[in-house]
Formats: structure tokens, sequence, C-alpha cells
């Protein structure tokens, strides 16, 4: 078992992003429910161990990552790498998609009352959101949707542990493929 715990930990660290449970498990050649099992068991020893790593979970998959408490040794080392930080339109962009998804960029400019190709491109390009899919109505607009690595970004598992906000905008959408906000 602690054989099984090991492999699942190298996994994780040889993949560096986001490992779906589904591969561990066949990787492992176990159950599903076991290598959920074995990975809770690491991150408890992990955490009991005050390890310089941890293991997270976005939806059904998982990440190790470093401990927050190292982040500004980590930060000394990936200063050159950081991006720059979104700006207010993206990162309004991005809460209106976390919001309502799936949404269409129509939606979100007449949410925005602006153009939005920018930020857009902007979030799609960090790997914030993705093509979710298509509206089927007239000219299939594309409907973007958050990513894993929005969760990571924001420290949360999935989408019900976001702020409950009041957005009292409903966006309804006509058999003609526009929307109309309520």
């Amino acid at each position: 078992m602690n054989n099984i715990k090991q492999i699942v930990k190298a996994l994780l660290f040889a993949w560096g992003d986001p490992l779906d449970i589904k591969v561990i498990s066949e990787i492992c050649e176990i159950e599903l429910d076991e290598a959920e099992t074995m990975i809770e068991q690491l991150r408890n020893d992990m955490d009991s161990s005050n390890d310089g790593l941890k293991i997270i979970r976005m939806n059904s998959t998982y990440q190790l990552i470093s401990r927050d408490i190292y982040f500004d040794y980590v930060k000394k080392l990936l200063s050159d790498k950081t991006k720059n930080s979104l700006s207010n339109a993206s990162i309004e962009t991005l809460s209106i998609i976390a919001y309502k998804q799936p949404v269409t960029k129509m939606e979100i400019e007449k949410i925005r009352s602006v153009k939005s190709d920018g930020p857009v491109n902007t979030l799609l390009d960090r790997g914030l959101i993705e093509e979710v899919g298509r509206l089927d109505t007239p000219g299939k607009p594309i409907l973007y949707g958050t990513t894993d690595i929005f969760l990571r970004s924001f420290g949360i598992e999935d989408l019900s542990e976001l702020p409950n906000i009041n957005m009292d905008i409903d966006i309804e959408r006509q058999d003609n493929g526009e929307s109309e906000i309520k």
C-alpha cells in the first residue's frame, strides 16, 4: 500500500499539471475509490509531516504544489518567468465567466457594455478559461467556461466554493441566438 502512495506522489510530481484520478487509477492498476483513498492518505501524511509540498484537489484532478509558506522562496526562483497580473477588464470578464458559465462572448459584452475580445483572449492564453462548446443557434457562438487552472489560481476545489454574490443579471437566450439580459 505504501508503494502505491509513493507511485502516486511520483506521478503527480512528474506530470506537474493537474492529473485526473481516472488516469492515476489506470496507471496504478487499482480501483477508482482505492486511488482516491491513497491520495487522501498521502495528503494527510504530507500534512502531518510538514512536507514542503502538498496535494490539492480540483474537481476530479489532483496536483502536487509547494506549500504557501514557501511562496517567497519559490517566487524568487520563478521571478523571471512570472506573467503580468490581469487587467481590471480581464478580471471583470473572468468573474462573469465564472459565475455565468457557460457563456458566449456576446453575453459577456452585453454585461460589460464593451467589447471583450482582448480580455477573453488573455484569459484563454493564460489557461484560465476554455471553449466548452457551442451554442446551438445560428452562427454557433463559442461558449466559455473556467478551467482547473482557474480553480488552482483561486485556491478552490470546485465552483461551488465561489463566494455568493448577488448578480442580478439573468441571461435569456433567444431562438435566434441573441441574448437578452433581464
